[in-house]
């Protein structure tokens, strides 16, 4: 039966070497002259004496303020605060999904433009008309819907390449999930993430299935540029996807069980030093066992986080010990009213089955890793 389907995307995309020298402050001049950026640490010590001399000299104002690591009510409250003294007009946002989701919030509640500029391919944050707002200890709290998607998104894929290598390999693992849950969302006509109500289209589901061949073909050749700290055409192809594929798939599709895992995890104060990448990925691993996938996806799946690094079993993000009571925390977080979770066309989700897929997932992960698997799991085990 047809209905009505919504997508959102962001003003403008673009990406490439030396792109915040080059292209950046042209940029920002077409919202106006004062620009006011929050960036993140590390950004505000490495990347801001290189690029602040182009961005003074074609701006008549420019302040630049220093990100406190966390996306929550508290420091969007502070950021809104030196936002309103400085009267910008337009926000830049730089470093990780954190910092880049704070500045979302403070461009919403203000009315203003926002440029977002990740230096990092961590996650699918940075194409987003939404974020994540966490308590100050780093506890999910919720999902904050903006009127419209940043004006501009602008990654300069030579400072990605000398990003750690480990926030490259997270996003791989974020972008691994955006198709798995967008083939839920599709079977079930779940709402996506545009706080709509409606579902995608089918534009969308086709770019969610190329994010996911694209990091299976480019990613383990990507993480060998970042650890030469080099630029070549695998490390642009995994920008694109795990920035750009990722973030129009999960925000037009939907999410599911992956990321309803990834944020019962987040209750857990062992997972806490963990990105966010990397608990999707457990969250993707037992989902596999969960929504009964077929044994060659699960040896695929299985087979690419080994090859690049990304956990594959509970012990890899601090839970080597973890208590049936605390998986439990973990399941029942996703069963609420406003989980993902609910997007799964599956019926026979209940707590038990939560935690049973995450023990299954973490069993063969072990198995595999012990060389006690030749092939993928067992009958039993789907």
């Amino acid at each position: 039966m047809a209905q009505i389907i919504t997508n959102i995307f962001p003003g403008r995309y673009i990406q490439g070497p030396d792109a915040f020298t080059t292209t950046l402050p042209e940029e920002i001049k077409r919202f106006g002259p004062r620009s006011m950026a929050l960036l993140c640490p590390y950004s505000y010590k490495a990347i801001l004496p290189s690029i602040e001399g182009p961005l003074t000299s074609s701006l008549d104002e420019f302040d630049a303020v220093a990100h406190r690591g966390e996306c929550s009510d508290d420091e969007i409250a502070r950021v809104m605060g030196l936002a309103r003294e400085f009267q910008p007009d337009v926000l830049l946002a730089m470093g990780g999904g954190k910092a880049l989701d704070t500045v979302k919030c403070v461009a919403d509640k203000m009315g203003l433009p926002c440029i977002i500029c990740p230096t990092m391919a961590s996650t699918d944050a940075p194409c987003s008309g939404l974020s994540v707002v966490y308590t100050n200890d780093g506890t999910f709290k919720r999902v904050q819907f903006h009127r419209k998607s940043p004006d501009v998104v602008v990654v300069d894929s030579r400072v990605v390449s000398r990003s750690p290598v480990r926030m490259i390999v997270a996003g791989m693992g974020d972008a691994l999930a955006t198709w798995f849950e967008a083939e839920s969302c599709r079977a079930k006509q779940a709402p996506n993430a545009t706080n709509s109500g409606r579902p995608g289209s089918w534009a969308a589901y086709s770019l969610a299935r190329l994010c996911y061949e694209t990091v299976l073909e480019y990613g383990i050749e990507a993480k060998s540029a970042v650890e030469s700290q080099s630029v070549n055409y695998a490390l642009e192809r995994i920008i694109e996807a795990n920035t750009l594929l990722s973030g129009l798939g999960f925000e037009c599709c939907g999410c599911a069980a992956a990321h309803a895992i990834h944020d019962g995890l987040t209750l857990l104060p062992e997972a806490h030093s963990y990105v966010h990448g990397e608990k999707v990925t457990i969250g993707l691993l037992a989902s596999l066992f969960l929504t009964h996938k077929d044994k060659k996806t699960v040896e695929e799946i299985y087979s690419f986080c080994e090859a690049v690094g990304l956990p594959t079993v509970l012990g890899d993000i601090g839970l080597g010990e973890v208590t049936e009571e605390e998986l439990l925390v973990v399941a029942s977080r996703c069963l609420e009213p406003s989980s993902p979770m609910l997007n799964e066309p599956h019926t026979h989700i209940d707590a038990d089955a939560i935690v049973k897929a995450m023990r299954e997932a973490d069993r063969y992960g072990r198995a595999r890793r012990d060389g006690q698997l030749k092939g993928g799991p067992d009958d039993s085990a789907n």
